[in-house]
């Protein structure tokens, strides 16, 4: 069964595949993904905690605090998602207060919403009440998980739609 926790060893050589996985799809060029397939692992994982963190020196969009938890099956990584602890202008734009990504080969099979769902009592956790996801106005399946979890469309601006959704 699915569950939603912190970063951790146990998945690293599913991880690096999935890393695997995005480039080939062309997606994620992470400069962090560089540095773990080079045998960095432990030092992504160190610093992934420090972003979590207010004093951390962040390399992260916008330069917020975020927390970033795993969706895994045992030792397999299906999927991250990211709660940033508060907004920034360019976060209202786009990215928002979580932002998620499932590896390729685990899209299609229902991950998303119930990965959403497990993140939302993490939002709440940080005094986040009502989280803002924004999203291209192009992907159907984010669009369409984001409503059924609740999220109520705000605005549409530039291609990207904005909701909000109650961590409650």
């Amino acid at each position: 069964m699915p569950e939603l926790v912190p970063p951790t060893p146990r998945v690293r050589d599913s991880y690096v595949t999935a890393i695997g996985e995005y480039q080939a799809a062309g997606s994620h060029r992470k400069p962090r993904y560089d540095a773990v397939l080079a045998g960095g692992f432990d030092a992504h994982l160190e610093q992934l905690a420090l972003d979590a963190t207010e004093w951390s020196a962040r390399r992260r969009r916008a330069d917020v605090p975020q927390t970033t938890l795993w969706w895994v099956d045992g030792a397999r990584f299906l999927g991250e998602i990211r709660v940033r602890h508060r907004l920034t202008d360019e976060l209202r734009r786009a990215g928002g207060h979580i932002g998620y990504d499932l590896r390729p080969s685990a899209r299609g099979q229902g991950h998303g919403g119930p990965m959403l769902a497990a993140a939302l009592p993490v939002a709440a956790g940080l005094g986040i009440e009502c989280a803002l996801l924004t999203v291209e106005a192009a992907n159907t399946p984010s669009r369409r998980m984001i409503e059924k979890a609740g999220g109520l469309l705000w605005q549409t601006e530039d291609g990207r739609l904005r909701y909000w959704l109650p961590t409650c």
